[in-house]
């Protein structure tokens, strides 16, 4: 049963004859299940996966070790599900598409198996983790008792470990620190591209959609006296702050919270906006899919009017787009010079993450082809 308001969304069950309400969490955007079943250690895997399958949430108040064990058995089932009997995608957009099919369908019976949360964030189960921390750096401070996925609270324990550990970067001679729900800079080309193109001055730089704040802090490293970094996300703000100030940049760079550009003009301009014009399928996907590629046209709409006289706009893009077929090929020159801007450059690089040599990928063809591009765009 499910009690919900657009405010505040709420949990409803009913345990021992009475009826049971709490705060419900979803970073994804999941409405809360309509039908939720109590269960503990004695409940069968295969009996999980029957309803997780059929939409009902299980609420756990057994053992949170169990609990993991459980969810591991019920990805191995989701693997060993049989497919159903169908043709090959008959191009790579159909295949990018039932992926992602696949994908949110698998998060969806993954998202039955629930945790309950005290007010301050404890889990009162036995063997239960300390996850007080990685909550309040996703959720803010607690104020009630609330239910969430029990994979939600995975990711945020992982969250708060890349939090803690860091990611290097070579170009800083340093570490970015992702907040949880901030895209976290673990593909390193684009960075390198950033930090090898020939700058057209030091003087002055803007950084649109900063995110971590890793390009901006890449800029300032490189000695551009001043980067003004944008983003419209308080949560990328609040890390690129905290990067920024740990790596000694606090003094050359400023943070606005702004949709797109600051106001002015400047030598240098540079953007590295999601890659995949898709709908996201949650909130935290943001950084990588933009329906219709609503901020990579707006950028380029607006480049001309931030750029001073011989300035340069730097967009680094990947073509994954394009090989998906979800961008034509020539949209983006077309786009370019609708926005009175000409490439007067191009710096190509080729990703190395794993997935790029993952055969079993189902998008592997295109990823095994994706290059990734520094643009250099100036005013016509």
């Amino acid at each position: 049963m499910q009690e919900q308001s657009s405010a505040t969304p709420r949990l409803a069950w009913t345990e021992n004859g009475h009826a049971c309400s709490a705060l419900w969490r979803s970073e994804a955007g999941m409405p809360a299940p309509k039908r939720v079943v109590i269960a503990d250690d004695r409940l069968a895997a295969d009996t999980a996966y029957r309803y997780a399958c059929e939409g009902t949430a299980m609420l756990w108040r057994g053992d949170f070790q169990n609990a993991r064990q459980l969810l591991q058995a019920l990805k191995r089932r989701i693997e060993r599900r049989p497919k159903k009997a169908a043709r090959p995608p008959g191009s790579m957009t159909e295949a990018f598409h039932l992926h992602r099919q696949a994908q949110s369908q698998r998060a969806r019976t993954l998202a039955m198996l629930l945790l309950p949360l005290e007010a301050d964030y404890r889990i009162p189960l036995r063997r239960a983790p300390d996850v007080r921390q990685a909550c309040e750096e996703a959720y803010g401070a607690g104020k009630e008792a609330s239910v969430v996925s029990l994979r939600e609270v995975l990711g945020l324990i992982g969250a708060h470990e890349w939090r803690k550990n860091g990611v290097e970067i070579p170009a800083l001679g340093g570490r970015i620190h992702p907040h949880y729900g901030v895209f976290s800079p673990v593909r390193g080309e684009y960075i390198e591209l950033v930090a090898q193109a020939p700058l057209p001055s030091k003087a002055l730089a803007f950084d649109i959609g900063t995110g971590s704040g890793v390009l901006a802090a890449v800029l300032a490293r490189r000695g551009v006296a001043r980067v003004v970094a944008t983003d419209q996300d308080s949560r990328a703000l609040a890390c690129a702050r905290e990067n920024i100030e740990r790596l000694g940049f606090a003094g050359q760079i400023e943070l606005l919270q702004a949709d797109l550009f600051p106001a002015g003009r400047a030598p240098l301009v540079v953007c590295n906006p999601p890659w995949v014009p898709a709908r996201p399928g949650a909130p935290i996907e943001s950084a990588i899919y933009d329906p219709d590629s609503r901020m990579l046209r707006g950028f380029l709409a607006g480049l001309a009017e931030h750029l001073e006289t011989d300035g340069e706009g730097w967009l680094i893009l990947s073509d994954f787009a394009e090989r998906l077929g979800l961008r034509s090929r020539d949209a983006l020159p077309a786009w370019i010079g609708d926005a009175g801007l000409k490439v007067i450059g191009k710096i190509d690089t080729r990703p190395k993450h794993g997935k790029a040599s993952d055969s079993s990928d189902p998008l592997h063809a295109a990823r095994a082809g994706e290059v990734t591009s520094l643009w250099r765009l100036a005013r016509r």
